[in-house]
């Protein structure tokens, strides 16, 4: 009976997911949809052009699902800082996701977003991300010097991704006491990362459901640790607080969702930025000369071209949102790689320009309440690895064609072949 279930279950789930994309094609290629085109391969290959085709269009464009859609800097700002609005409507019961992540204070309403978002905040205090450079500082030389020298090496696998892995370890205070595989503790955390866009097969669903176990194993391994052994890390923070002020099912949840945004977004910015920086020539000589303007570079490749692409926000009641009536329950998709080209805010909108004096306003970590806890953090460690790689690596060129995630809320390279000069 229960190998029958499962089959069912198996393709009631794959007669779904095929549908999902059916449908998404069909709008998409014939009949032209722009957000239906954006989940498709020329969307996730040029996102930048579908933004382009939509923001004549007013600040908000409908959508086919009864939505709402915007690529408008101000509209968009407005949305995500307004208490009318949230991440999920308000008599819905906090779940996991249709792909089974639960993203913890990510995905909740207030108060219990602000209720559990204060038990992660002192991980990202100031005081923590200070004493998070040197061990930055650290990793970053250490990676630097594994870049080969007699070829080409792929950057993601060998710099980008190990760095916020590195860090992420420290944060939780993984070591050898206690007794975690930290190559598996990466690896699952990018699977994880991956079902961010939806699952794509029915591989894709168990590769996603054999990381979550493992990494509930692995998280479970080191509350026990840290319960008899506390340390100055986010763990043992965490069970700390367990039971009082977070239940244990919100714990690891929240585990998960640190874990995942902490790798994700640092790792595909990265990838980003030193992909924007090679294709720019003129931009990695002045950064080679000045590097200085690493931070600088970091801020102009969150306007220009953002690891996070997209958020949602639903309507909590009737109103008005830049001149058109939203109802209550209607979604906003807000585009924000697009919203990082409004030329009614960045003038030469398309150009990559570290110099430019006001990327910062960009919205690449959200606004409102739900502003990334680890934008400090994430601004750190890649401002870091562009300034000792402008210094150390000079010459480093692409060596090769680059291939990209192929996501569409996640935006960055999943190889990126160099050499070092």
């Amino acid at each position: 009976m229960g190998i029958a279930q499962d089959t069912r279950a198996a393709v009631r789930f794959s007669q779904e997911l095929y549908r999902s994309k059916l449908s998404t094609a069909y709008h998409g290629r014939i009949r032209h949809d722009p957000f239906a085109r954006l989940r498709l391969r020329e969307g996730r290959d040029d996102p930048y052009s579908v933004y382009a085709e939509l923001r004549p269009r007013g600040p908000l464009v409908p959508t086919r699902l009864g939505g709402f859609g915007t690529v408008d800097h101000p509209t968009a700002r407005s949305v995500l800082t307004s208490r009318a609005f949230g991440v999920r409507p308000q008599a819905e019961a906090p779940s996991p996701t249709a792909d089974g992540v639960d993203l913890s204070f990510l995905d909740r309403n207030e108060p219990d977003h602000s209720r559990l978002r204060r038990v992660a905040a002192p991980a990202f205090s100031p005081r923590m991300v200070r004493g998070y450079r040197s061990r930055i500082e650290e990793l970053v030389t250490e990676l630097i010097s594994q870049l080969r020298t007699d070829g080409a090496t792929d950057f993601v696998s060998t710099f980008a991704a190990p760095l916020p892995i590195g860090v992420i370890t420290q944060m939780f205070g993984i070591d050898e006491s206690a007794g975690v595989d930290t190559t598996g503790f990466a690896r699952y955390g990018a699977a994880i990362g991956g079902a961010l866009d939806g699952i794509h097969s029915l591989r894709h669903a168990r590769e996603l459901m054999q990381a979550g176990e493992a990494l509930g194993q692995m998280f479970e391994q080191l509350f026990a640790v840290r319960a008899t052994d506390p340390r100055d890390d986010l763990i043992s923070v965490l069970v700390a607080e367990r039971g009082e002020k977070v239940r244990p099912d919100e714990l690891m949840a929240m585990c998960f969702l640190l874990l995942v945004a902490g790798f994700e977004t640092t790792v595909n910015l990265l990838g980003n930025a030193l992909l924007a920086l090679l294709q720019h020539p003129d931009q990695w000589h002045l950064l080679v000369e000045q590097p200085q303007l690493a931070g600088a570079a970091i801020e102009e490749t969150l306007r220009w071209n953002p690891p996070v692409q997209r958020t949602e926000r639903v309507s909590f009641e009737d109103q008005q949102v830049a001149g058109t009536p939203v109802r209550e329950g209607q979604w906003i998709v807000l585009l924000l790689g697009g919203t990082g080209r409004d030329p009614q805010v960045y003038p030469g909108p398309d150009r990559f320009d570290i110099t430019r004096s006001h990327a910062a306003e960009h919205l690449a970590f959200s606004s409102g309440i739900h502003y990334c806890l680890g934008a400090p953090l994430a601004r750190l460690e890649a401002t870091i690895a562009l300034e000792q790689l402008a210094n150390r690596l000079p010459r480093i060129r692409q060596a090769g064609p680059v291939t990209m995630r192929p996501t569409s809320i996640i935006r960055g390279p999943l190889h990126l072949p160099v050499t070092v000069g």
